[in-house]
């Protein structure tokens, strides 16, 4: 056994999750860690440019995926951007930081996934930021990743906040303090006007650490086992096939697409579904793959009257002002949204709202064809459950994905409520006066006029979760530890584990979750508020 390839755990995918791991697991000195990334290094400056997210759809930082024709979308395809580079998704996505509602939380811990109720997670949201606002009982200091508050605001934007004021919303200057409820300015992973991924925070500044291999360019091919023991990972790259050995675990950080992929191919899953793809049972998984849900959004598009949109703000003035620090395109793609309940009776909000000061056209794969502006609402609880099948023995082969958007009736009812409070917000003064005119957008605000342009127009937030699902009846992937039922040696760690969708974007519950679960994979304690300020800047020494 060729001793280069031999660690103590080797982690696949090297995205949100992933790269958490390889930094706090590489901690200790005497523990080698190999962390396994499909895609490259994160060199493409669309990365690192907050208001550019778009730009990275489709190249070679995109693993590119797509649902199956989603039966209540009049049989639509819907684009699914993940991404395949270091830093995963959280070098391609909107960079909004929001942790969750506390019964989000609360509610999985209370279903079976203990050790994971808000309480006992906030110790590790805390030791991960290092938040603008400094250290406070709500507010980590000192981190990795950095929390930032919006510098460039933009008149757009701020007309959009003062719209939902007219319209009776009330403001919140903090969505990851006491309440959700409101509209306000969205706190992101922006560090000096670039984005702060997952690589940039957590493993650029310990690459160095002679225990931390990196491997890019390298195709997770199956797990491999030596019975129910999880000893390693084959992989592929340029047609080569690599053997990678681990002594203690092997984390799969794949995300919520892909992990299931990766472990069916491995054997685990459903023994009829093996069978048909000729991969030999290592342990029955009966829930691999199912229990999807994501966070659907539609939305209202309209031209204005003046230039202040993000339209052409790609020039060289911007840009060296980027460079600097400043400028529009330090700005995040949604810098200003909220959340909101759409009906009497619910305990937290139901929809979110996203404001993009441009014309974000078809599935953000086309420039905005005037100036204008987006705002989307997305379903924060879908009730919509789709699955994740493997349909061929090739691991480079795209799995199938369906979400089944809107087959439940509330998810529906949310949608068109949302929209609706969409449309209700453009009529208000501060946008009225900009004269907009529908680009995209329901012939009325009727219900039947509403539900046409949802079901034509519905896409994705890039929230999906569930696949891997955590809990302690027979049918979740892995338990409360994320150790995946029927094998030893073998976790997974990211979106894939969560039961539901938490109310609002996932990247900083998955950050949350992989420090966490760095603990429980080294056997320390759980972390304690307390322990976090002596626990975070440890995370930045090489």
């Amino acid at each position: 056994m060729d001793a280069s390839k031999v660690f103590d755990y080797v982690i696949v995918g090297a995205g949100s999750a992933g790269c958490v791991l390889a930094n706090r697991l590489s901690e200790d000195p005497s523990c080698r860690v190999l962390l396994l990334e499909a895609g490259g290094p994160d060199t493409n400056d669309f990365i690192h440019i907050p208001a550019g997210m778009a730009a990275l759809f489709r190249t070679k930082d995109d693993w590119d995926l797509g649902t199956a024709y989603e039966p209540e979308l009049n049989s639509r395809r819907v684009y699914l951007p993940r991404g395949k580079v270091l830093g995963g998704s959280s070098s391609i996505n909107a960079m909004i930081y929001i942790r969750g509602a506390r019964s989000d939380w609360d509610g999985w811990a209370a279903q079976g996934c203990e050790g994971w109720s808000y309480d006992e997670v906030l110790p590790y949201f805390l030791r991960a930021e290092d938040h603008a606002r400094g250290a406070s009982d709500v507010h980590g200091a000192g981190g990795p990743l950095t929390v930032s508050e919006p510098v460039e605001r933009g008149e757009l934007s701020q007309r959009f906040l003062d719209a939902c004021a007219a319209a009776g919303m009330p403001a919140n200057d903090d969505f990851n303090g006491g309440t959700q409820d409101g509209v306000g300015w969205y706190q992101t992973t922006i560090r000096d006007g670039k984005r702060c991924s997952t690589a940039v925070a957590y493993l650029h500044p310990v690459m160095d650490r002679p225990n931390l291999v990196v491997e890019t360019w390298v195709h997770a091919a199956k797990v491999l086992f030596d019975g129910t023991r999880a000893v390693g990972v084959a992989g592929l790259r340029l047609g080569e096939e690599l053997v990678f050995h681990a002594e203690r675990e092997v984390l799969v950080a794949c995300g919520a697409y892909l992990s299931p992929q990766l472990l069916t191919l491995s054997g685990l899953g459903r023994p009829d579904e093996l069978e048909q793809l000729q991969v030999p049972l290592v342990a029955e998984s009966p829930g691999m793959g199912l229990g999807l849900v994501d966070h659907p959004t539609a939305g209202v598009t309209f031209t204005i009257d003046r230039e202040i949109s993000l339209k052409d703000a790609l020039t060289d003035e911007a840009l060296a002002a980027w460079m600097g620090g400043t400028g529009v395109l330090t700005t995040n793609p949604a810098p200003a949204g909220g959340f909101v309940r759409t009906k009497e009776g619910l305990g937290d909000p139901d929809v979110q709202l996203h404001f993009v000061p441009a014309i974000f056209e078809q599935e953000g794969l086309m420039p905005p064809p005037e100036h204008g502006f987006t705002l989307s609402a997305c379903v924060l609880k879908p009730r919509s459950r789709g699955y994740v099948a493997v349909t061929s023995p090739d691991p480079t082969a795209k799995p199938a994905i369906c979400h089944n958007y809107l087959a439940d009736p509330e998810d529906l009812a949310a949608q068109v409520a949302g929209v609706q409070l969409a449309l209700d917000v453009v009529a208000q003064g501060p946008l009225a006066e900009l004269s907009p005119q529908p680009h995209l957008a329901p012939a009325s605000r009727d219900h039947a006029d509403v539900e046409a342009h949802v079901r034509q127009t519905l896409q994705t937030i890039y929230h999906p979760v569930g696949t891997c699902r955590m809990g302690s009846d027979p049918t979740a992937v892995v338990d409360a530890q994320l150790r995946v039922r029927g094998v030893e040696g073998l976790r997974v760690v990211d979106a894939s584990v969560l039961p539901d969708t938490p109310r609002g974007n996932t990247n900083a519950p998955v950050i949350a979750l992989a420090e966490r679960a760095a603990d429980l994979i080294r056997g320390a304690g759980a972390a304690q508020p307390a322990q976090v300020a002596a626990a975070a800047p440890a995370a930045l020494a090489g």
